[in-house]
């Protein structure tokens, strides 16, 4: 199986700094070909928040040189791989609040990191930022950590009253804030002919699961252009449609 990836990102329409941070990458290593990617953004109703998701990056932008360059030093296991991103998340969940109490403000990340086998995906996330599934059909691989969301979770509103409900960007979980951050661990089946997905919140708010999935799904062979082409499409859509927050996107299809 082979990986295609294209990332792009974009301040938006009104702020003049862009807090979202985001890497990817492809590796050939003995366990086979992979592909790795993390987005992170910056809590923009906070100070410094670029410096949050940049310091996170950083840490996976390492932890893949270290994992996936070369002959990887442990097997490339769910359990291994769980344990060394929390790892790095309690870290640098430590590190953001401890350069924040330095510059004395108060910063904070998101986070969302998918790595890809050829045959398994796993993905660690915290915060709003998200992981889609396109194939025939969109599906979200992550559970948002937001107000709201666990409203919907609890049968409180619907779906579509949270959509359109004011504050429903207030998050219950980040990096950066708390002394301790749980993050959530989801793992399942690598499918051929799919593309994997991570965007900020500011990605997704005026564009519907409909128009990513006709935007990104190739339709040539020339995928790595197609999905810079339709990854560029989606952010200057949102644009268009009045998306004021910052916009990232990163986008990994596996080949037939």
């Amino acid at each position: 199986m082979d990986f295609y990836s294209a990332a792009a990102t974009d301040a938006g329409t009104r702020r003049k700094e862009n807090q979202d941070n985001l890497y990817v990458e492809q590796f050939v290593t003995e366990q086979g070909k992979i592909a790795f990617a993390v987005l992170c953004d910056g809590m923009g109703g906070m100070e410094h928040g670029e410096i949050a998701s940049e310091m996170l990056v950083s840490a996976f932008y390492q932890w893949a040189k270290d994992a996936l360059r070369g002959e990887p030093r442990l097997p490339l296991e769910e359990d291994t791989i769980r344990r060394q991103w929390t790892e790095a998340v309690a870290a640098q969940n430590e590190a953001i609040r401890t350069r924040g109490k330095e510059m004395g403000c108060v910063m904070g990340t998101t986070v969302t990191a998918l790595l890809l086998t050829e045959s398994r995906y796993y993905i660690l996330n915290i915060g709003d930022s998200r992981a889609y599934e396109l194939r025939t059909e969109v599906r979200q691989l992550t559970e948002d950590h937001t107000v709201l969301a666990d409203e919907v979770r609890l049968g409180n509103i619907s779906p579509e009253q949270a959509r359109n409900a004011p504050m429903n960007h207030v998050l219950t979980r980040c990096v950066g804030i708390d002394p301790e951050v749980r993050p959530d661990f989801f793992a399942g089946d690598t499918k051929a002919g799919t593309v994997y997905m991570l965007c900020s919140d500011g990605f997704r708010h005026c564009v519907t699961e409909a128009e990513m999935l006709e935007a990104l799904m190739p339709r040539n062979q020339q995928y790595i252009t197609w999905l810079k082409e339709a990854n560029e499409f989606l952010i200057s859509l949102n644009k268009a449609r009045g998306e004021t927050d910052n916009i990232s996107v990163a986008a990994i299809y596996t080949g037939q």
